[in-house]
């Protein structure tokens, strides 16, 4: 994918030129000039409704990139794509969202026969709103599943962008509600295995995502004795490896650490509350559960015409340092994915954290 950003834009007009797409979805890197590239994409697509955000990392039909821009487009024939903008997080109420998701579903395509619909939603990754705007959204979607992904910068940490409306925007979310009669599965996967090592968080800041204690100990330190290394060993790596995470039922949600403060804090990139337990994870063998979870959505559902992925950008570091990039990149690759590395994750209304969360639109339509 070319770097210049005109390049870039009139590139992707070539590849996505049938006149039957309706909307196009992407995902970019933030190394580009956004408001340039903003206006590229402007030009070469006058007439098409255009949404996306930027990436921790892409996924193309060529498997794992960096420093580019991938893009998917719907044809008007199988998918009905509306949508919603979310301009202010910090001010997202349920009226907010009930009325969106009530003009959304009004705007749907009556002439798609035997349809269903999934949400995505993309955010801005570093707003730290990401878990009261779920809530409030998924109040309102009710039954219709969805997913998403936190918006990345190159993993710089700095400033994430989501776009709707020609602009790249920061404080915002978009959501698509996609209607098709192609048959679909909304899923998640991860890889990560839990120990019988339990930490509770005995001191947090929930607004800033900042925990001060573990087990009433300074918080780094505690995690550091868990993991039976010194404060000065203690890595951002070391933390990818061996996450924490909250038990809900029988299932674990990870809760990835950010970074680690000078103030022997940690900061996540998740919420965190004063009296959660959670539970040291471990990891397994990642290039495995995504076989078996592609093998066992393909049984279900068929093989997949698209795989439209959230893949955190910690797995991706996991599969750098463990050098497996590129048999990933292959199974991502092989099994039509595009998408982005995320800072965190979303479905059915929750943020988690280190997995892989999608949905398999399959080749079978549902009357067939």
């Amino acid at each position: 994918m070319h770097k210049d950003e005109s390049m870039a834009a009139h590139d992707l007009a070539k590849q996505l030129a049938d006149p039957s797409i309706s909307s196009i979805l992407f995902f970019s890197s933030a190394s580009y000039n956004l408001a340039k590239l903003a206006y590229e994409l402007n030009q070469v697509f006058p007439d098409t409704p255009l949404s996306g955000c930027t990436t921790a990392g892409e996924i193309t039909p060529n498997g794992y990139s960096k420093g580019s821009i991938t893009a998917i487009g719907f044809s008007k024939d199988s998918f009905c794509v509306r949508i919603g903008a979310v301009k202010d997080l910090k001010n997202f109420t349920l009226g907010d969202a009930q009325s969106m998701v009530e003009k959304l579903r009004g705007e749907c395509n009556p002439d798609l026969k035997h349809a269903e619909s999934f949400a995505i939603t993309l955010v801005d990754g570093l707003a730290i709103d990401e878990e009261i705007f779920l809530v409030t959204l998924n109040s309102a979607l009710g039954s219709t599943p969805s997913f998403g992904g936190s918006a990345g910068d190159d993993v710089n940490l700095a400033n994430t962008h989501v776009f709707f409306d020609g602009e790249f925007h920061d404080n915002a979310a978009v959501v698509l509600l996609i209607t098709t009669p192609y048959q679909f599965e909304v899923f998640s996967t991860h890889h990560l295995q839990p120990t019988e090592t339990k930490l509770i968080v005995t001191e947090a800041d929930h607004d800033g995502r900042l925990v001060s204690e573990l087990n009433a100990e300074p918080a780094a330190i505690e995690y550091a004795n868990t993991l039976e290394v010194s404060l000065s060993e203690l890595s951002n790596d070391l933390c990818t490896l061996n996450p924490l995470a909250v038990k809900l039922g029988d299932s674990y949600y990870i809760r990835s650490i950010q970074s680690i403060e000078a103030d022997q804090s940690l900061k996540f990139f998740c919420a965190m509350e004063s009296g959660i337990v959670l539970t040291k994870m471990e990891p397994s063998d990642l290039i495995e559960n995504l076989e078996n979870t592609f093998d066992a959505l393909e049984k279900r559902i068929g093989e997949p015409q698209l795989v439209i992925g959230c893949d955190c950008f910690l797995r991706r570091r996991e599969a750098e340092v463990r050098n497996i990039e590129s048999e990933i990149s292959d199974l991502m690759r092989a099994h039509q994915v595009i998408g982005l590395n995320t800072y965190g994750e979303q479905l059915s209304g929750m943020h988690i954290n280190q997995t892989f969360t999608a949905v398999a639109i399959g080749k079978r339509r549902r009357d067939e």
